[in-house]
């Protein structure tokens, strides 16, 4: 095998083990249960992401190709009706059969049928391709599992942790600034090295007026004044949905707020703790960030905004949980929190989904959702990039999605 195949059966195990990894401090029942529609059991994560590889390459590719089990085709189908039946998705945490031990077993009989093939056909880029649509596919349920397991964790009275490493206190966090941009004409989008996914494209041209965008992001403190404000008892603040969301009690703080006779605690993958005033807010939704920003008579960026601003910015990961911002200038751009967008998602010009089944990964979905830019503390290393765009409906909270202000 030559070194580019070599790379690519190394990475191939390495994501593989990561997922593994992630599920090694959970408790079997911790890997079955699901704890809203939009969160998935582990268990789930680590079969689907087995059966796109198999679904995907080997059922393609393999010779003498045969199902590891039939019934896995429509159990751990997420979306794509091009391939067929699909089990329903609030329903996944009622599959208590097959157990963990057997989605294990098939992770790793599909790890070995997948190495042969990657083996057998070296060099063939059409392969490789794939194999890195599904490398990056698994780490972004990597994310999820941190995320669905964050809120899973959460719906317990115990308020277990996830990890029992502590979480230190913060210094003081870097008074906000703000950044001066020029604008004009941008280029926006995916340049064409290295991998993307298909909503990133194409490239093209955008002009900017001239912004100025938030030097960090809106931290606890910060929000807690606006709390304390009655930034939840103003309807001027809010979009109507947000408004209804905050009138019939959905939206009263952050998710994982919360309230102890007047002391707030945040729930955190370390377990219940203190609010750190100096860190990002984290697990709002875009209406609460919105009606920060018009409470602080600013905005939110827009996307475009956001990837002009941060052409420059240093592709960094966090740790389980959103850091204080360390440095003075743009700051925390990657690896705390995915920042919400005045963006609706939305393809750029010229798109055009991939065909056949595939062709269902990001385009079908551009519709009734916003989007967020950067990283969160839960994304995988190496996962971030510039033209990164994720997207998800505006009452959204369970991902790590916080404030950057923009003017």
């Amino acid at each position: 095998m030559g070194a580019p195949e070599h790379r690519l059966a190394t990475a191939y195990e390495h994501v593989r083990q990561r997922s593994l990894h992630l599920a090694e401090p959970l408790s079997a029942e911790d890997c079955g249960a699901q704890s809203m529609p939009d969160a998935s059991p582990v268990k789930w994560h680590l079969a689907h992401t087995t059966w796109f590889f198999e679904t995907f390459i080997l059922e393609q590719r393999e010779p003498d190709f045969r199902p590891h089990d039939p019934a896995f085709r429509v159990l751990f189908n997420s979306y794509y009706n091009g391939v067929g039946a699909k089990h329903p998705r609030p329903q996944r945490g009622l599959l208590t059969r097959p157990a963990l031990a057997d989605v294990l077993a098939y992770r790793a009989a599909v790890d070995a049928r997948m190495l042969r093939l990657l083996a057998a056909d070296a060099g063939d880029a059409g392969l490789a391709a794939l194999v890195e649509l599904g490398l990056q596919h698994e780490q972004q349920h990597q994310e999820l599992i941190l995320t669905d397991v964050k809120h899973l964790l959460s719906r317990n009275p115990l308020y277990p942790a996830y990890v029992d490493a502590p979480l230190p206190a913060s210094g003081p966090v870097e008074p906000l600034t703000w950044i001066d941009c020029d604008g004009g004409l941008a280029e926006i989008g995916h340049a064409g090295a290295g991998f993307a996914f298909d909503n990133e494209s194409p490239r093209h041209r955008q002009y900017l007026e001239p912004f100025a965008l938030a030097s960090r992001l809106v931290t606890n403190g910060e929000y807690l004044e606006f709390i304390e404000a009655g930034g939840y008892r103003d309807p001027a603040l809010w979009l109507s949905d947000g408004w209804d969301l905050v009138a019939n009690g959905t939206l009263a703080a952050p998710l994982y707020w919360v309230d102890g006779e007047g002391v707030w605690r945040e729930f955190t993958l370390h377990g219940l703790l203190p609010l750190d005033p100096a860190r990002p807010v984290t697990h709002v939704s875009m209406y609460e960030a919105d009606a920060y920003a018009r409470w602080r008579g600013a905005r939110l960026p827009t996307e475009a905004e956001w990837e002009f601003a941060a052409r420059d910015a240093a592709l960094t990961c966090g740790d389980l949980h959103p850091r204080a911002a360390g440095s003075t200038g743009l700051a925390q751009m990657f690896g705390e929190c995915w920042q919400w967008t005045a963006s609706s998602y939305a393809p750029y010009p010229g798109f055009a989904p991939a065909p056949g089944a595939l062709g269902e990964y990001n385009g079908k979905f551009m519709v009734n959702q916003y989007v967020l830019r950067g990283a969160s503390c839960a994304t995988p290393h190496g996962h971030a990039r510039l033209t990164y765009r994720n997207f998800f409906p505006a009452g959204a909270r369970w991902q790590f999605s916080g404030i950057r202000l923009a003017r």
